[in-house]
């Protein structure tokens, strides 16, 4: 059955927005976008469902760890990135694998009623997947690999990791070396060639923290205590270093280019941000975690400025307050004005980055796979916020006031609360 889904605004993303607004869906696709009145004197046979407020694409969590949403107490325990981390890896501990996996049923949820639909995904338990398959929600689900020197890797680690990436069936399945200080040199690097070798998208953490840019730079601090504590064997590194940014790191191991995006990046200079753009690797930005993890403030405004391309990531439940992308959008901005950023631009870009670019940043922007836009063709997934206001520009009213009353994966419908 045709259907026409109408409201007073329609944000398609690749082209203007739509007051008295509607698309047409016909079963999981949308074919056609427009005025309402003109879709519904065209299609008089089609079911018409009008709906408050503004209508998007589905959000983009360009960066995100679902399956900790259980761990939310962690984020409000005060600790810094460094003891953080040590809980984290003691509360994994005591997991078991119907645990990550309510866990995980729960994170998507909580997507899905705040209007995201798509997500850059860090797995690092494998059993999670078969949720993740089952939720509808699109994106890729990157396999990460953490604290595992070349021994461990070689000994078991590795096949297990590549039985997982090499997985048949959804979600698509990507790379992520998780960082300098968790992986050896030699995992790192073979986590790249994996990802090359099979055609996936690779999703690392870089510079997220000043204790990871001392690390790389000259093998001390506390990532250098941490690793000896945990036993591992990173000796390339430790004691030593290596002379270079966390950012240029990474690119001296093949792993920045148009097939990668980056988590944080907060601590980059000028010349990692050329970089970066120059290597065609997006940024997936979340700063409400960094605040909470006392890791510092990404240069928003510069990235702005200097046109890089950004998402908007969440990052998980154990260092944000909510999963909500519309949450993290306002943070986003506010850091972005208190950085200088005073272009009237900034509430349309903002709300581009937690859809235009967090498909990009996912690859995700040709073919019928593509997201974070309302154009024909595309899966029918999308999402509805009421705002209060009318007048105004529509993209600081949805960034303002946008709450989420329905999400619609594939054309049906899966969150409604009006």
């Amino acid at each position: 059955m045709l259907t026409i889904h109408a409201a007073p605004l329609v944000l398609p993303m690749t082209f203007a927005p739509i007051p008295d607004g509607a698309i047409l869906v016909d079963n999981d696709r949308v074919t056609a976008v427009g005025a309402r009145a003109e879709l519904v004197a065209a299609h008089s046979g089609a079911r018409v469902r009008d709906w408050p407020g503004i209508l998007t694409p589905g959000l983009v969590n360009s960066h995100a760890h679902t399956q900790y949403f259980d761990f939310a107490d962690l984020a409000t325990a005060g600790l810094p990135f460094p003891e953080w981390l040590h809980q984290m890896v003691a509360r994994r501990a005591t997991f078991t694998d119907a645990m990550w996996q309510e866990s995980t049923r729960r994170g998507l949820h909580a997507y899905l009623e705040t209007g995201t639909t798509a997500v850059a995904d860090i797995v690092t338990e494998p059993v999670v997947l078969s949720a993740i398959a089952r939720s509808g929600i699109r994106g890729i689900a990157y396999l990460e690999a953490v604290f595992a020197d070349d021994a461990s890797w070689a000994a078991g680690r590795r096949s297990e990791f590549l039985a997982a990436v090499d997985a048949a069936g959804a979600p698509t399945r990507g790379v992520s070396p998780h960082t300098p200080f968790t992986i050896s040199t030699g995992v790192y690097d073979d986590c790249v060639a994996i990802a090359h070798e099979r055609g996936k998208r690779l999703h690392p953490h870089i510079a997220e923290t000043t204790q990871e840019a001392e690390y790389v730079l000259t093998g001390t601090g506390p990532f250098a205590d941490n690793a000896k504590q945990f036993g591992l064997d990173f000796s390339d590194i430790l004691d030593r270093g290596t002379g270079l940014t966390p950012v240029e790191w990474a690119d001296a191991r093949g792993a920045l280019g148009a097939d990668c995006h980056i988590a944080h990046g907060i601590h980059v200079s000028a010349s990692d941000r050329a970089l970066l753009r120059e290597r065609g690797t997006a940024v997936a930005l979340c700063v409400r975690s960094n605040r909470i993890l006392e890791a510092g403030e990404p240069p928003v405004a510069a990235y702005l400025d200097e046109n890089s391309p950004i998402g908007i990531g969440t990052d998980s439940a154990a260092s944000t307050p909510s999963l909500d992308l519309l949450d993290e959008a306002r943070a986003l901005r506010a850091v972005a004005r208190r950085q200088g950023y005073t272009a009237e631009d900034l509430d349309r870009r903002i709300v581009e980055a937690a859809t235009l670019g967090g498909a990009a940043a996912l690859g995700l922007t040709e073919g019928p796979d593509r997201v974070g836009r309302l154009e024909p063709g595309v899966r029918a997934d999308f999402a509805v916020f009421a705002v209060q206001a009318t007048e105004g520009d529509p993209y600081t009213r949805l960034i303002d006031q946008g709450r989420c009353v329905a999400t619609v994966l594939g054309g049906t419908i899966v969150h409604r609360k009006l």
